[in-house]
């Protein structure tokens, strides 16, 4: 049996090695190795994958979150409300642009914002909201495009763990995540749905004003060279990088098959299990299982983790500790606020190995050892 991994990149990578290395070498021979032709090739490909206009490529997600909020000229103090059960990129690009991170809860299946809680931490200085799609599943845009419209606010989707899932509308419409609000992000960590071989991240919308002021920020704040109209940064996606994800992206959709396959078979595994909560599937969302996490009950979960490595088989924990319990956001004094159901997640999440190379093998060798130690 192959060795287990949280993630298998090097498998993945094997699979599509001739048209990488092709494609990494034409770049080398060419020597544009900024803003090359890959890049535009790339960005062209994602908006017509995503239904989008604009597809702005940055160096990485956090960066892509940090664009987006200063295209919108948010200014300091402005309140920007998203998910204190997240990874800390998110609420992190808040306060490092000295704006006022305001944490809501999620919805305890799906892991995602709760639209009750979302309306009423709204107040006369929100600006914003920044939905996250977390582990794969969509958070429900509808009902949040919805408040948003209400009070004239900006949504920027955080779409770094769900690139690739469809959400199904009422009417029976259907949009990929990252289209749907007025801006979506994303991060191409090699750990994620479609990874590049190192960093990267991309920004898109389908507002041609807010296009053109992302990538005036995104470079220098200059529209044409040596002249800056706006304070912006330096953020770019190489050309290595963008040609290697212009391959991965005609994948996308057939690694999503996989992780779903995979997923089923975790599914099916724990079914009827009381111990362990399988994710959960709106019918709004194509989750597409960036991780499988579940939820354990009257389980030592250390132990598990613990159990699980002695059988060399990884397992995480995301998110340990939430945003509004994290040091950096002291100074909003956040860590008071109850937040009864992001708390009760943290004590119970637990995440297992999920990717497009796990084979029926490894699976059934890692559901054995985690029935093993639930059920002892």
């Amino acid at each position: 049996m192959r060795p287990i991994q949280m993630v298998d990149t090097k498998t993945q990578y094997q699979k599509i090695k001739s048209e990488v290395d092709k494609a990494v070498l034409e770049v080398m021979e060419s020597s544009a190795f900024i803003n090359g032709k890959p890049v535009h090739d790339f960005a062209a490909s994602l908006s017509s994958y995503l239904g989008v206009k604009h597809t702005i490529p940055c160096a990485n997600g956090t960066d892509a979150l940090q664009i987006a909020m200063m295209a919108l000229g948010l200014q300091p103090g402005d309140e920007v409300i998203t998910p204190s059960f997240t990874y800390i990129a998110t609420t992190e690009v808040i306060a490092l642009l000295r704006l006022t991170p305001v944490f809501v809860e999620v919805d305890a299946k799906t892991f995602c914002m709760d639209p009750a809680a979302l309306e009423k931490a709204i107040t006369p200085k929100t600006k914003a909201i920044v939905p996250v799609h977390l582990y794969g599943h969509a958070a429900p845009m509808e009902e949040i495009m919805a408040i948003a419209q209400k009070h004239n606010l900006y949504v920027i989707e955080d779409n770094a763990q769900a690139i690739g899932c469809d959400y199904n509308f009422s009417d029976g419409t259907k949009k990929k995540t990252g289209s749907i609000g007025h801006i979506g992000a994303t991060s191409f960590y090699p750990s994620k749905n479609l990874g590049a071989f190192g960093d990267g991240g991309a920004i898109f919308t389908n507002d041609d004003a807010l296009a053109a002021k992302m990538k005036m920020v995104a470079n220098h704040g200059q529209s044409r060279q040596y002249y800056h109209d706006v304070v912006g940064c330096n953020s770019r996606l190489d050309s290595i990088q963008a040609a290697i994800l212009d391959i991965k992206l005609q994948h996308l959709d057939e690694y999503a098959v996989a992780r779903r396959k995979a997923a089923d078979f975790y599914d099916n595994a724990f079914a009827g299990n009381p111990k362990i909560t399988t994710p959960y599937r709106a019918a709004y969302s194509s989750h597409v299982f960036h991780q499988y996490t579940v939820l354990l009950e009257g389980v030592n979960r250390n132990g598990l983790k613990e159990f699980l490595a002695e059988h060399k088989i990884p397992a995480m924990i995301y998110y340990p500790v939430p945003g509004h319990k994290q040091k950096m956001f002291e100074q909003f004094n956040v860590a008071s606020k109850e937040m009864p159901v992001t708390d009760w997640l943290t004590e119970r999440v637990i995440s297992f190995p999920i990717h497009t190379e796990l084979d029926e093998e490894q699976l059934n060798y890692i559901c054995s050892a985690i029935i093993e130690f639930v059920n002892q």
